[in-house]
């Protein structure tokens, strides 16, 4: 039995008197004091006295999880160093789930013939009028305005009919495969019968590759055209599900309804049922975030990962997974093919592509033939805003012209909030998280401070805490908010918007936000990277970023990668219709080359030159990197276990372990934390070097020591 508990392994139990199961089934079990539910993962051991053994107490009655989907923990769990059942976990993320479904409330529908002896008030009438369709008691008693008792009185009276409603679905119905798509140019075209013969052949992972704006959304709609021909299930995974308002409209456009979509803004009841539709197959196509790779699908036979580079497919916290590379496991596992979908690859993927280990399908133009955006460069050290500005000469000459065409601009800062730090004009003293190594970031519409790393939040003081100096504490910085503060001044007239996942309150917010773009009816938007999720704003034609250094320091392996797929994703939002665009980056560093690439467009020299580098370093991909974090509340303690596993450390050809050194978030939530990074060349078996070396060493209290294999960012 393997539980979803973070447990050395599997536990031996024996099935009770009467209960049959076989591998798959989920099963409760006494744990201590309590029952736990878990998944009967196969035979026992026999390495348990019989004696000793505690029955199985119940079989529940829910269909198996399936054998594809317990491989698949048991690799991600293998690759992970992870526990199985903390893997298992994700996988039973719903626990309501598996209790049997709750008969929905009868429903009460007026009968054609009422009785020739029924009295009607006018409540009564009200009730027989709203009652044309079957209503739930309660719901039929809101809708006519009285009470529940009226109901019960017209039902006794033979009035009302009780009718039994079916089960709640998450299924809005079959989506229809036979519609047409769009009309296609020949590379499109061309690309689109290359993914369907894919989804026809098995195992195979191909990369979509194609300038912002090509169409590629559309041309792999002709991959889950084709799963879903064969009759099988497809799930596609998008970076930020909730702000993907325009991809389910293109979705249901193509297929005739939506998709079932999964992401952590669902009520805990509609993640029930979603579940349970995924197990039964009804589910035919599932649009999700990361975690949507562990639901239990039956008969899974394509992945698409869209946007694959996008960072936050990389879980940092609990089981460290990567959902791209995961979801290529999975694939694999399941014998289908899997699409990686980016206008600006992850150098790992292109190294893959490169290989020959994934198939590279290239759309180099734009649908419709709308020409890519000049990009050019304001050099801050030449032209700098104004004393108190953050917007130079040239971008507010920029937006203005944009403005007065009648067209639509946006202003884009990677960072949230009003200021990224708050300090005392009289002794210097800046306000900083107690739990973290990290400023606390001013929030002036909410009229907050807070922590964007531990959740903390406080009010601005009226006083310093260190000179206790009053009406001092000035913000530094721009944020977003700071940014639409000085727009909204420089052009009054301008109708403005902030869009950032601070002032999106949940994805009918994005969904609205989004459609007033769309309508024109917002001139100046002011965005994070939110805005650069795939959005398709046809009157938007200038694109301003305030800061495009942000992101290229602080010693990341990826920050030039990253910050060139920012900034490449974002300059893609101008000019994807009818209108040229334009893009400005106002920078302090002309010379570097992520800026260089980004005004000449040269992509290829980038990657290039980034892969070089790579590649003399032994870095990923060219090479192989592991994590490990030691982290505790206790200081001396956290050093002593990072001092034994550096002593302990794997030695030999091709391998370097680095550190102990403090992380750059060395305190983080409370907590201390020492950083050490395993590098090897890609011929070495990460996992065989880090299991016995973790197993040498023991931990004193609250300390723990946590792995990243393949980690993505180093704070």
């Amino acid at each position: 039995m393997l539980l979803p508990l973070p447990l050395a392994g599997a536990y031996d139990y024996r099935l009770g008197p009467g209960i049959e199961a076989g591998e798959g089934d989920f099963l409760r079990v006494p744990l201590g004091r309590r029952s736990a539910i878990g998944v009967l993962w196969g035979p026992a051991t026999d390495d348990v006295d019989p004696a000793k053994l505690k029955d199985v107490t119940e079989r529940l009655d829910v269909l198996p999880l399936p054998d594809v989907s317990r491989r698949f923990v048991d690799w991600v769990a293998g690759y992970t160093l992870a526990a199985p059942g903390a893997v298992l976990k994700m996988a039973m993320s719903v626990p309501d789930a598996l209790q049997p479904p709750v008969a929905p409330p009868p429903a009460y529908v007026a009968k054609k013939k009422l009785p020739d002896d029924l009295r009607l008030t006018a409540p009564r009438q009200r009730v027989i009028e709203a009652a044309w369709a079957p209503l739930p008691a309660t719901e039929l008693a809101r809708v006519a305005g009285v009470g529940v008792s009226v109901i019960k009185g017209l039902a006794q009276a033979g009035a009302l009919e009780m009718v039994a409603r079916p089960a709640a679905t998450t299924s809005p119905g079959e989506p229809d495969w036979r519609r047409p798509g769009p009309d296609f140019s020949e590379d499109q075209a061309k690309i689109g019968a290359e993914l369907r013969t894919m989804v026809s052949t098995g195992f195979a992972v191909a990369l979509l590759e194609g300038v912002t704006g090509s169409g590629k959304t559309e041309v792999y709609f002709e991959a889950v055209a084709e799963a879903l021909a064969q009759g099988k299930q497809a799930l596609v995974l998008l970076p930020e599900i909730a702000l993907s308002a325009q991809w389910l409209d293109r979705f249901a456009q193509r297929f005739g309804v939506a998709p079932v979509a999964w992401h952590s803004d669902l009520t805990q009841a509609r993640r029930r049922d979603v579940w349970r539709d995924v197990a039964a197959g009804r589910a035919r196509v599932v649009v999700g975030a990361r975690s949507a790779l562990f639901l239990p699908f039956p008969d899974l036979g394509l992945i698409v990962v869209d946007e694959e580079h996008d960072a936050s497919y990389k879980q940092e916290e609990g089981v460290a997974y990567h959902a791209r590379d995961m979801a290529v496991v999975r694939a694999r596992l399941g014998g289908f093919p899997a699409v990686l979908a980016s206008a600006t690859p992850s150098l790992e993927t292109l190294a893959n592509a490169q290989a020959g280990r994934y198939r590279l399908l290239h759309l180099p133009a734009r649908h419709g033939g709308a020409p890519l955006p000049d990009v050019g460069l304001i050099d801050l050290r030449r032209t700098p805003p104004a004393r108190r500005s953050w917007l130079a000469p040239p971008l507010v000459e920029a937006v203005q012209k944009a403005l007065d065409a009648g067209e639509q601009a946006l202003l884009f800062l990677n960072r949230r909030g009003y200021a990224p730090l708050t300090l005392c004009r009289t002794c210097g003293h800046r306000l900083q998280c107690p739990n973290c190594t990290a400023w606390l970031v001013e929030h002036r519409q909410q009229g907050r401070l807070q922590c964007h790393h531990c959740g903390l939040v406080s009010v601005l003081p009226k006083a310093c805490p260190s000179c206790g100096s009053e009406e001092q504490m000035v913000p530094c910085g721009p944020g977003v908010e700071r940014v639409a503060e000085e727009a909204a001044q420089r052009f009054p007239e301008a109708r403005l918007a902030v869009m950032a996942s601070d002032t999106l309150t949940g994805p009918d917010a994005a969904a609205r936000l989004v459609a007033q773009m769309a309508r024109h009816e917002i001139d100046l938007l002011v965005g994070t990277q939110v805005v650069a999720k795939g959005h398709h704003f046809p009157m938007l034609t200038l694109v301003g970023v305030v800061d495009a250094d942000l992101g290229l320091g602080g010693g990341d392996l990826r920050a030039g990668e990253r910050t060139f797929q920012l900034l490449t994703q974002v300059a893609g939002r101008a000019g994807r219709a009818a209108h040229p665009g334009r893009v400005m980056l106002q920078t302090f560093q002309p010379e570097h080359p992520v800026m260089g690439a980004l005004a000449s467009g040269d992509a290829q020299r980038f990657y290039t030159t980034e892969a070089n580098e790579r590649r003399s370093a032994g870095m990923p991909p060219f090479g192989r990197l592991a994590a490990l974090i030691v982290s505790g509340p206790d200081a001396a303690q956290v050093d002593g276990a990072a001092a034994q596993l550096a002593r302990r450390a794997p030695k030999g050809e091709g391998i370097d372990v680095l550190g102990p050194a403090p992380a750059p978030l060395h305190f983080l939530r409370g907590r201390h934390r020492r950083r050490l990074l395993l590098k090897t060349e890609r011929r070495i078996n990460l996992q065989d070097l880090l299991r016995p070396w973790l197993a040498s060493v023991k931990t004193l209290g609250a300390v723990r020591i946590q792995v990243d294999v393949d980690p993505y960012s180093f704070f």
